[in-house]
């Protein structure tokens, strides 16, 4: 059952490709309400955008108006309304001048834009950006330096300095773990009755460990099919050990970049059991452990909702730099 809130001064919602979140937030800046739905912008219901959206607003029995702003796939050219990438380094003053923005029945849903980066080869994020601006307004003062990871099916690195996203890199290591396990011959061997977390951890970290060895990507994922013909590892921990090996080369290449040391801090953001499997493997590595924060999103879409106007600036004030949100 849907109840009334007393004082919201924000809707806010991250709606990717496969899912949707929303988060109502009040005056305090707290979220007072969380909604999830499997309906990303490619699994729409009937009635599209504008039934998902009159269907939060009932569970949050939202009678009158409230800012509205969302982030993340919703803004590209499959979205409601495409929204122009923005070019590294990026602060959140531009993001907030670069809004755009879609008429409903509600009132205008503001729409933050990606980013993009062009230092290497073309780059692209739409969502992360805002949970990144959620860490800097919560755990980096402007003056920081960091890393910060975001593990998932397109896991992002970004650069952040002196209060501005720099620049990023993406690897596509969720999708191409899920396309090896469903579609190759990796995944034949798996098998589901894992019957002990110590030897789930074990395979994982084993993975880990063969992803620094020497050899093409290519030519180690083939390990995962013969670790288990050699009797090395048993199939039930095949999925395991062939996640350790593609996070391993992740974290791997990732800190390799010559503009990343040692001294900077990372934090990993997203999904707790998934940057928990993170800090295993920078660990196993030889990393320090990084810092892992809570969902970042509904204050980085405060935050931009603010520096553009839409809710009074004294609203919401990020809580005093304690180190890292756990």
């Amino acid at each position: 059952m849907s109840h009334e809130i007393a004082h919201p001064v924000l809707l806010g919602l991250d709606w990717g490709t496969s899912s949707l979140r929303a988060w109502l937030i009040d005056e305090f800046g707290q979220v007072v309400r969380d909604y999830h739905a499997p309906h990303g912008i490619l699994n729409l219901p009937r009635g599209g955008f504008s039934e998902m959206l009159e269907n939060i607003r009932a569970e949050y029995s939202l009678k009158t108006h409230v800012p509205m702003i969302a982030c993340g796939m919703i803004g590209s050219i499959n979205g409601w309304t495409e929204v122009p990438y923005i070019s590294c380094p990026a602060t959140i003053d531009q993001f907030s001048s670069m809004l755009r923005y879609q008429r409903t029945d509600y009132g205008k849903l503001y729409i933050i834009p990606g980013l993009m980066s062009s230092a290497v080869v073309p780059d692209v994020m739409r969502g992360e950006e805002t949970q990144i601006i959620g860490l800097m307004g919560n755990t980096l003062s402007c003056s920081d330096e960091a890393l910060v990871v975001l593990p998932g099916t397109h896991s992002k690195w970004a650069e952040v300095r002196s209060d501005k996203i720099y620049d990023f890199q993406t690897f596509m290591t969720g999708e191409l773990f899920s396309v090896l396990m469903q579609n190759s011959i990796l995944g034949r061997l798996s098998k589901n009755d894992k019957i002990d977390a110590e030897e789930c951890n074990n395979a994982f970290l084993m993975g880990v460990k063969t992803a620094i060895s020497g050899n093409s990507l290519s030519s180690r994922l083939f390990s995962a099919r013969t670790v288990v013909l050699c009797g090395k590892l048993d199939a039930a921990y095949a999925s395991d050990y062939l996640s350790g090996l593609l996070i391993g080369d992740e974290i791997h290449a990732g800190m390799n970049v010559s503009a990343r040391t040692s001294q900077q801090a990372c934090f990993l953001v997203g999904e707790a059991d998934l940057c928990r499997r993170y800090q295993r493997a920078f660990t196993a590595l030889g990393y320090a452990e990084p810092h892992v924060t809570g969902n970042t999103a509904p204050l980085g879409l405060l935050r931009v909702a603010q520096a553009s106007g839409l809710v009074p600036p004294s609203f919401g004030k990020a809580p005093e730099r304690k180190g890292s949100v756990v």
